[in-house]
């Protein structure tokens, strides 16, 4: 098949990794850098780049030769811009979130279904080798029945002016939290927490308990005011738990065969022993997996690309990005109320082909290209 034409919008933060893994993957050819700053596009691109720069969004989408966009826009502009290339006839790939609200999330995905265009959302981390083998192995009952969550995505960053630290970072971890679920397993309610201890206008801290249905936690913290940037995400079971670390370079993650098992035996024994003996401790080995060093971005860019030619949903369809906005609004209410336990709403998806499966990305290298992205 010939390459499918594709126009970035947006040279800003994110914007030069999309050019440069679109540029890299085959199955795509970059037709455009669309910026409203034509030096901005031409400084991401370099002096010897034959790919055209654009200030003007309705020029990029009236080119046949553009089939798919890649939106690197602020967040506020997300739906806007994603709508309109969708009825232009484009596939659109978003960066996180989906939308600035919940309503404008569904109408996007609402549209892509009816003109049948792919709509995904760039839920960077779901591609990464580690959230791959967490995945496959919650999902394969290795793990045994999933008991918690815990997530801790802290470092002195960039205060944002328009989105607080919620709606900045924590769409990360609750993509992974989406990716690696049981399809029997979801999120019911989230309380959040938050503080602005540098007068931003919005919160700058936040912790985040989300109820699951099985009865198991989730727990996300992020902050931007931490001196130190610390990444890890727990998960854990009855059976083992995962710990990746994704600061750590040489051991980013490990499994442990270790925990507490209740003991239900005791039943008949006096009150006071019983106690005492109610549960064991398990101790057994600890796995680091040799996992592969993939492109994260550059798997997120094969994946559009197949889903594209192969007419079906991504992984993180717009679905997904509609299960993230769905919690996302719930912790914002929830922040509002002090903490106050919200509900989160249910996600209806229409029947459609399946989606690809994480475990299926194309992954070699002759797929993925050259280069490497650190997200």
């Amino acid at each position: 098949m010939s390459p499918i034409g594709i126009a970035v919008v947006g040279g800003g933060y994110w914007g030069p990794n999309l050019v440069r893994n679109a540029q890299q993957t085959p199955g795509l050819r970059l037709e455009y850098l669309c910026d409203l700053d034509a030096d901005r596009a031409r400084a991401v691109l370099g002096d010897y780049s034959t790919v055209r720069i654009s200030t003007s969004l309705d020029d990029v989408l009236a080119d046949p030769a553009v089939q798919a966009v890649a939106i690197a826009t602020p967040a506020a502009t997300h739906f806007s811009v994603g709508m309109q290339a969708l009825e232009a006839g484009k596939h659109v790939l978003i960066e996180k979130p989906l939308a600035p609200s919940y309503d404008q999330g569904r109408q996007l995905v609402e549209a892509a279904e009816r003109l049948g265009r792919v709509l995904m959302v760039d839920h960077t981390f779901c591609y990464t080798s580690e959230v791959r083998h967490i995945r496959e192995t919650v999902r394969s009952g290795r793990l045994g029945d999933l008991q918690y969550l815990d997530s801790v995505r802290i470092n002195l960053g960039i205060v944002q002016p328009d989105v607080d630290v919620l709606w900045d970072l924590a769409p990360h971890d609750l993509s992974i939290f989406d990716a690696i679920l049981p399809d029997d397993v979801a999120p019911v309610s989230v309380a959040a927490h938050g503080s602005d201890p540098v007068g931003a206008g919005h919160a700058c801290v936040a912790h985040l308990t989300l109820r699951l249905s099985n009865g198991g936690l989730a727990h996300v913290h992020v902050n931007w005011l931490s001196p130190t940037k610390i990444r890890t995400f727990v998960v854990g079971g009855s059976k083992r738990t995962i710990i990746w670390d994704d600061l750590n370079p040489t051991q980013r993650l490990s499994e442990h065969d270790r925990g507490v098992e209740r003991n239900d035996e005791l039943a008949d024994l006096d009150a006071d022993v019983r106690g005492r003996r109610l549960v064991s401790y398990r101790t057994g080995d600890t796995v680091a997996p040799a996992l592969a060093n993939l492109e994260a971005l550059r798997s997120v860019m094969v994946e559009f690309a197949a889903a594209i030619a192969e007419n079906r949903r991504p992984l993180t369809d717009g679905f997904a990005g509609l299960r993230v906005l769905a919690i996302l609004e719930a912790a914002s209410e929830s922040l509002a109320k002090d903490g106050q336990s919200v509900p989160i709403r249910a996600v209806q998806q229409t029947p459609r082909e399946t989606a690809g499966v994480i475990e299926n990305v194309a992954t070699t290298m002759a797929q993925r290209g050259r280069g490497e992205v650190t997200v």
